[in-house]
């Protein structure tokens, strides 16, 4: 509640009076710690490899919104000659190169590409309504999915990735999603239609909730509990990020092909 507390009203102060650029540069600083947390988990013993990637990963989301896509092009080609490159001339267990190679791939898509679409998002017209409509999606169905699990949830959901989460608790995160997309068209986005009100957080609430059960997995795999800690009573960057990394892409993708095409 204390982090929360100190976090937010400086979260929304960014969105809301922050510039492109600087909404970027704190995005870019999210995608760099979350790849280390990721790499840290997944490949412990490459410490040097992971924090290298850590900053390469940072050229996704930039090449994510050039104009031109031909630098993404570049960027996705570079990371993985690199990393082909990297695995090749600082071979360890030839047994177990294969498998380091495609998670050390998998973590620039998993973070910095997804986590980019944020960036993509606010460059759009009424890009920070947007945003702000995703966390309040986000954050209200993970705080239905809560109190609602904790107060009823009796079938589980998926017991062997999250023994925590239940049925009931998964149902209480969408009803929270669509309130919150209700307030949020009655307060600050009142262009969203009532069909964008009932779509978008069972879109985004879904996605949100397959995301967090998605990052249980990867913890599950890896033998850890959290990915970080670098958040007070929270754990890591990518424990507060894994319901946003699945849902940011849909968002944007809503907005560019169904809520801008009218």
């Amino acid at each position: 509640m204390l982090t929360a507390i100190v976090a937010l009203p400086l979260l929304i102060l960014l969105i809301l009076k922050g510039s492109f650029f600087l909404f970027s540069c704190f995005i870019l600083l999210l995608s760099g710690l979350g790849l280390t947390e990721f790499f840290r988990m997944a490949l412990p013993e490459r410490k040097l490899e992971g924090h290298a990637a850590s900053l390469l990963g940072i050229l996704l989301p930039l090449a994510l919104i050039s104009t031109d896509p031909r630098h993404f092009l570049c960027a996705v080609a570079a990371i993985v000659l690199l990393s082909a490159l990297l695995f090749l001339f600082r071979l360890r267990d030839i047994r177990a190169a294969a498998g380091e190679a495609a998670l050390f791939l998998m973590g620039f898509l998993y973070v910095p590409f997804l986590l980019g679409h944020l960036m993509l998002i606010r460059g759009l017209p009424h890009g920070i309504q947007w945003i702000f409509l995703l966390l309040v999606i986000v954050m209200s169905g993970d705080s239905g999915a809560y109190y609602v699990g904790c107060s009823f949830g009796k079938r589980k959901l998926y017991p062997l990735v999250s023994p925590n989460k239940s049925v009931e608790g998964a149902a209480g995160g969408l009803v929270g999603s669509l309130a919150g997309a209700f307030i949020a068209r009655a307060t600050f986005f009142p262009e969203l239609t009532v069909a964008d009100a009932i779509i978008t957080p069972l879109l985004l609430g879904v996605l949100g909730q397959l995301g967090d059960l998605f990052e249980s997995l990867l913890k599950r795999s890896f033998g850890v509990k959290d990915s970080g800690v670098i958040v007070p009573g929270h754990g890591g960057i990518l424990d507060r990020l894994d319901s946003i990394l699945f849902a940011a892409p849909a968002a944007f993708y809503y907005a560019v092909f169904v809520f801008m095409r009218r």
